[in-house]
This record gives C-alpha cells, structure tokens and sequence, in this order.
C-alpha cells in the first residue's frame, strides 16, 4: 500500500511542476541503487515508478511539503557532523538491503548541473558489500522541449529551494530521463572498485546520451 501511495504522490508532484518521466532499462527489485544527483526532483522522479527507500540529507525533513513527502515515502535522513549517526545510518542500510529492499542513494554527495559525474564517495558502497546486495547504476539527466540537455532542475551552489522551484515551472517541456543500467556483484570487490564501476557506468551513459550518434553508425 505504501508502495502505491509514494508512487500516486510522486507522480501527481511531477504531474504538477509539469516534469515528464522517461524510463530506461528495467529498475531491480532489490539492491543498492546509486545515481548522479541534479535536483530534489530525482528522488521523486525515481520513485514514480520504482518505489525507493532513499538515503537523503536530514535537512530536507524540514521543506514544505517535499520533506512531508519525502518523509512519508520512508526516506532515511542522514544527520550531518556526527559519526555516530553515520554509523547507524550505515547499519540501517545494511539491514534493509538484507532484508531485500531497494535502496536508493547518491555517492557523489552533492548536486550538480547534470553535464558531468561527479566522484563518487566509497564509504555508501560498503553496505551493499556487507549486506551481500547487488549495485545497480542509475543515469539521471534533463532536457528541454527541443530535448536538449538543461540545467533548469539543477539544485546547486547558492540557489534556494523556491529559485529552484521557479526555474522548474518556468521551464517548458521539462523531461527527466532515468536509465536503469544493469547491476554489479558487489562479492568479491571493495568499495573503491564498486565506485568506479558505478561511475564509470554512469558516466559513459550520460556521454551517450547527450552524444547519440548518427542511425546507422557504429
């Protein structure tokens, strides 16, 4: 039930900020979910159709509406500064991932303007290590109406949560292109490796995707 309701919500949130999904490839079951990070929307995005427990910020708890939300869709919030909260932060995942959840977390620790990946933290991947749980790689991006790359969802640097929200709406056909890549063993690789896999993963699907070559090139 909670699966369905965090879907409806996600959806008519989008639905109203006039943001369409695409999806690509099939999202897993389970796992541990690692995507590059643009915008608050991302988790929303995500969870319109492949409902996600998300590691997120423990700031976000405290926007209108979108921390309601996100809070009701059983996001755990990670208290900044303290390595106890961190510790249990970690535990939590891992207990979640071998329960068979999916769970979705963003290891660039950080948004960006969508053009790039930026290095992904090891620390997040570790969980899915010790949990025995899959790494699934997920490529987010955003184009405009004449489907080219844009920045207007972009939640960075000094922007606040209403600019960011004003940037959205003003945009015209604002689309959200999620691609589910196909997922990693974590047996018998470290945290470093998996990160590198994931971002290089990532990465060159984004390439891709802002380069697509010409039908019928090889």
């Amino acid at each position: 039930m909670r699966s369905f309701l965090v879907a409806r919500w996600s959806r008519q949130l989008l639905d109203t900020l006039a943001i369409r999904v695409q999806f690509l490839g099939t999202p897993p079951t389970q796992g541990l979910l690692v995507a590059n990070h643009v915008s608050w929307i991302d988790i929303f995005a995500i969870n319109a159709s492949a409902t996600t427990t998300f590691l997120a910020k423990d700031e976000i708890r405290g926007w209108p509406v979108i921390g309601w939300l996100a809070e009701r869709a059983g996001t755990l919030f990670l208290e900044r500064g303290s390595r106890s909260a961190a510790q249990r932060a970690r535990q939590r995942l891992v207990d979640e991932l071998r329960a068979g959840s999916r769970i979705g977390v963003f290891p660039e620790g950080a948004t960006s303007f969508g053009e790039h990946v930026l290095p992904f933290h090891g620390a997040l991947f570790q969980s899915a290590i010790d949990a025995g749980a899959r790494v699934a790689p997920v490529m987010l991006r955003y184009s405009d109406g004449q489907g080219q790359p844009t920045s207007a969802a972009a939640y960075v640097g000094d922007t606040s949560l209403w600019q960011c929200v004003r940037n959205i709406a003003a945009a015209k056909g604002l689309t959200v292109h999620i691609m589910f890549l196909p997922a990693l063993d974590s047996a018998g690789s470290d945290r470093r490796h998996l990160a590198h896999r994931s971002h290089q993963a990532i990465s060159h699907a984004l390439a891709r995707a802002a380069h697509p070559q010409p039908a019928g090139s090889t």
